[in-house]
């Protein structure tokens, strides 16, 4: 091999690189101005789309995945029209058969990963929750605060926020609190036995009738349920709007309201076995 005639060749060889890269100039400009033509076309048209389904939907995790895919469907048709003034359709065809291979190894890979985007999908679409919602599940209960194609993120009423992912929303039971607007809440407690239960069940009921906060329209209702060892045991049930009172203020404040009232017409509330019932002794002696 004689090489002296190396630099001749390396020259021969640089030069018709560079004159085929001469005329592939035009064709690359046009590529890469129809892939920047299909950028700017996907945000365009995924903006008016969000906006227009905006105004028919308040379901905003839907009209966000829904401005998402159409994007992403425009910017790859864009990808695809410039590989082909590239004279690269091989080459498409190539990626296509990759991407399928890909999307097959990272499902087997980030299988949790898929769950939940597929899930939140679900979720989105189905809107078992909204934001907005006081909900629970997974033994989680609290306001949701956001939902996201992976996880829900909820406020859990206590300074704190729980992220729950979406997989395991979809696939296990919710309590929906906020759905029908109204929340049933219940009160146990137990009377003596010496007392008028009617006159007891006709005070608790009218003691909660006053709450502000207590749904008007829907009844009150007092159930006795048992006789235990020192007391009748009944349950007091009424409904609050969940949207707009906290569950566990309203039980305390009917808790409240109830003493009060027993007391006033002094109507023993016995709690627990060891309480001390003074009517009954007084009776015995009697």
């Amino acid at each position: 091999m004689d090489f002296s005639q190396a630099p001749g060749l390396i020259y021969a060889e640089l030069s018709l690189w560079i004159r085929n890269a001469i005329r592939f100039l035009p064709e690359l400009a046009a590529a890469i101005l129809v892939f920047v033509f299909f950028t700017f076309l996907s945000r365009w048209i995924s903006r008016g789309l969000l906006n227009g389904l905006r105004r028919v939907s308040d379901n905003q995790s839907i009209v966000n995945l829904t401005g998402a895919i159409v994007r992403a469907v425009i910017v790859a048709v864009g990808l695809f029209v410039a590989l082909g003034i590239l004279g690269l359709d091989k080459t498409v065809t190539s990626l296509l058969a990759g991407a399928g291979v890909i999307a097959l190894a990272v499902g087997f890979a980030f299988q949790d990963l898929t769950a939940n985007f597929i899930s939140g999908t679900m979720i989105a679409l189905a809107r078992p929750i909204q934001v907005g919602d006081t909900v629970e599940t997974n033994g989680y209960t609290g306001k949701v605060l956001d939902i996201k194609l992976r996880s829900i993120v909820m406020d859990n009423g206590q300074g704190q926020t729980v992220e729950i992912p979406s997989k395991d929303v979809f696939q296990k039971p919710i309590t929906n609190f906020s759905r029908i607007g109204k929340r049933r809440i219940e009160l146990a407690a137990g009377v003596s036995y010496i007392d008028d239960l009617a006159k007891a069940q006709q005070v608790a009921i009218e003691a909660v009738a006053k709450l502000p906060f207590v749904l008007k329209g829907q009844s009150i209702e007092l159930h006795y349920r048992n006789f235990a060892d020192t007391n009748v045991q009944f349950i007091l049930l009424f409904w609050i709007n969940p949207s707009t009172t906290n569950a566990q203020a309203a039980l305390s404040e009917a808790i409240i309201a109830v003493k009060k009232a027993f007391d006033e017409n002094h109507i023993l509330i016995v709690f627990a076995a060891q309480t001390f019932d003074l009517k009954q002794k007084l009776a015995d002696k009697n």
